[in-house]
């Protein structure tokens, strides 16, 4: 039992009522297949595989690599510390009508807050406000599609969401200053 117990706020719930009247085993399948792409095994996986690749990259390049895979390390680490400390009921667990439409049951019935997809997408676009425009909003774009996917699954509320991603860009800055990442005095 964790120390603390969070509720969902009534648009939480107002929220997760609606997408259980609406949505279908396609919309549900769309969202399960797209989550992945926030999960912590797979994006550990990339930044390590960033990492090695970064290793023979110029200086710039290789400070990226290193802050990539540290920050990945750290909030792939943190929900499950986060989750040890809050119990919070997943939405999921509160509809039958929903199951019925095709949500999935999604992790351990009291581990909603926070979504971890959510603090990895948040460190994620937080990084990536070193990036050219072009390329941060790319990813600022894919990391909202991620982390909303996690609400039309049921998985997680809004405020977990929402805490979820500021958690991420907390964590990710202060991280800045042990790699180097983010500097303008570095050369190419």
């Amino acid at each position: 039992m964790a120390l603390y117990r969070v509720k969902p706020t009534r648009t939480d719930e107002a929220i997760a009522e609606t997408i259980s009247r609406h949505t279908g085993p396609g919309y549900e399948k769309a969202a399960e297949l797209l989550s992945w792409g926030a999960d912590e095994h797979l994006l550990m996986a990339l930044a390590a595989g960033f990492w090695l690749y970064s290793r023979g990259a110029g200086v710039r390049r290789r400070v990226a690599g290193n802050h990539l895979l540290l920050t990945t390390a750290v909030v792939t680490l943190l929900p499950h510390l986060l989750k040890d400390i809050f119990d919070q009921e997943r939405p999921d667990r509160r509809t039958l009508r929903g199951h019925l439409k095709g949500v999935p049951f999604s992790g351990k019935p009291l581990d909603a807050f926070p979504s971890g997809h959510a603090v990895h997408v948040g460190a994620l676009v937080s990084a990536a406000t070193e990036l050219p425009s072009t390329e941060r909003n790319l990813v600022w774009g894919i990391g909202a599609g991620l982390v909303l996917t996690r609400i039309v699954l049921l998985a997680h509320w809004l405020s977990d969401v929402l805490a979820g991603l500021a958690i991420g860009a907390l964590i990710e800055r202060p991280l800045r200053f042990w790699t180097g990442y983010g500097s303008t005095d570095r050369t190419q």
